[in-house]
C-alpha cells in the first residue's frame, strides 16, 4: 500500500479539485483520507454517507467549581495568559484565552479547579458515492489540535486500507505549512504539490517544498491555470528542473473545474475531452511515480 499526499502552498490552487479526480479514477482501489480538517470540503465532490461517526477529544480547558471556590485570587495571580478574571465577586474562567496548562488546578488551595478534556471535532468512516471508503473529519470552530486530528484521520484511513487490500490512500492536506501539513506528510511515500501560475503560487510552493524536503519524501508538480502567466510558469518548471521535482503535467484555466464542482462532480466526469486526458495520464504518472 502506498501513500500519496497531494499538498499546496497555499488556498485556492484547485488541490481538491485534482484530489478528487485522483480517487474517482483509482475507485475502489483506494482509500481517501481528507486531512483538510479545518476547512473540509472533499465531501462536496464525493457525498459521503457519514457511515460511521466518532467524537474527537483533545486539550483540557479549566473549570472553576464556584461552590469550592473562596475567591483568593491565587489562580488569577499565576495564569499567563489572562484567562482567570474576578466578575460579580466570583472567579471565571474565559474559554477562549485557557491554555489548558493545568497550573491553575495545581496551585488552588481548596482543589476549586479542575480541568476537563475537550470535545473538538468529529471524525467519521464513509462510503463514496464513487465506491471507495473515505475518512474525514470536522474540526470545531475555533478549536486547536488539528494537526492531532489529522493524525487520527491518516492512521484510520492506512489500516483500513492495509486491512482490505487496497493499493493507495490518498491524502487531502491541508494549505500552507502548518501543523496540519506536517501530520499529513508523516510516512508518506509520494507528495504531488499542486501550484498556480502566480507569484504567489511560486513564492508558496518554495515555502512549502522546503517542509517537503526535510521529510525527505520523492515529489511532484501540477501547475493548474498554467496560461494565465506563461512567464510563471516557465520560472516554476525551472525550479521544479532544480530541485528534481518531476514536473507531472499543465493544467489550463478552465470554467469547467467550477462548473464540475457546481455539479458535485469531479473535473474527470464533467469534462471528457482534454482535461479529463491529462488528469487520467498524471494519475497514471503519479501511481508510476509513488511505486518506484
Amino acid at each position: 500500500m502506498k501513500e500519496i499526499v497531494i499538498i499546496s502552498g497555499k488556498g485556492g490552487t484547485g488541490k481538491t479539485s485534482i484530489t478528487a479526480s485522483f480517487a474517482y479514477l483509482g475507485g475502489k482501489d483506494i482509500v481517501i483520507a481528507d486531512c483538510d480538517v479545518d476547512a473540509a470540503d472533499m465531501h462536496l465532490l464525493m457525498n459521503p454517507n457519514y457511515g460511521l461517526e466518532e467524537d474527537f477529544y483533545s486539550g483540557e480547558l479549566a473549570k472553576i467549581n464556584n461552590d469550592r471556590c473562596t475567591s483568593c485570587g491565587a489562580c488569577a495571580e499565576i495564569c499567563r495568559f489572562g484567562a482567570i478574571s474576578l466578575k460579580n465577586g466570583q472567579y471565571s474562567i474565559d474559554q477562549l484565552n485557557c491554555e489548558g496548562c493545568g497550573y491553575c488546578a495545581r496551585i488552588c488551595p481548596t482543589e476549586a479547579i479542575t480541568n476537563e478534556t475537550l470535545k473538538v471535532g468529529k471524525s467519521y468512516i464513509s462510503t463514496t458515492r464513487v465506491g471507495c471508503t473515505m475518512v474525514h473529519a470536522r474540526l470545531g470552530i475555533g478549536a486547536d489540535n488539528s494537526g492531532k486530528l489529522v493524525a487520527k484521520v491518516k492512521n484510520q484511513a492506512k489500516r483500513i486500507a492495509t486491512e482490505t487490500n487496497k493499493d493507495y490512500v490518498i491524502v487531502d492536506g491541508s494549505p500552507g505549512l502548518g501543523c496540519p501539513v506536517v501530520s499529513s506528510l508523516s510516512g508518506a511515500n509520494f507528495v504531488v504539490l499542486v501550484t498556480e501560475s502566480s507569484i504567489s503560487g511560486l513564492h508558496d510552493l518554495k515555502r512549502v517544498y522546503e517542509l517537503v524536503k526535510k521529510f525527505k519524501i520523492k515529489a511532484g508538480c501540477i501547475i493548474n491555470k498554467s496560461d494565465i502567466n506563461p512567464k510563471i510558469s516557465l520560472e516554476i518548471a525551472a525550479f521544479l528542473s532544480k530541485e528534481n521535482i518531476f514536473h507531472v503535467t499543465n493544467l489550463p484555466y478552465d470554467e469547467n473545474f467550477t462548473k464540475a464542482m457546481t455539479n458535485g462532480q469531479t473535473i474527470v466526469e464533467y469534462d471528457h475531452n482534454e482535461l479529463r486526458a491529462q488528469l487520467t495520464k498524471s494519475w497514471e504518472k503519479v501511481k508510476e511515480l509513488a511505486n518506484q
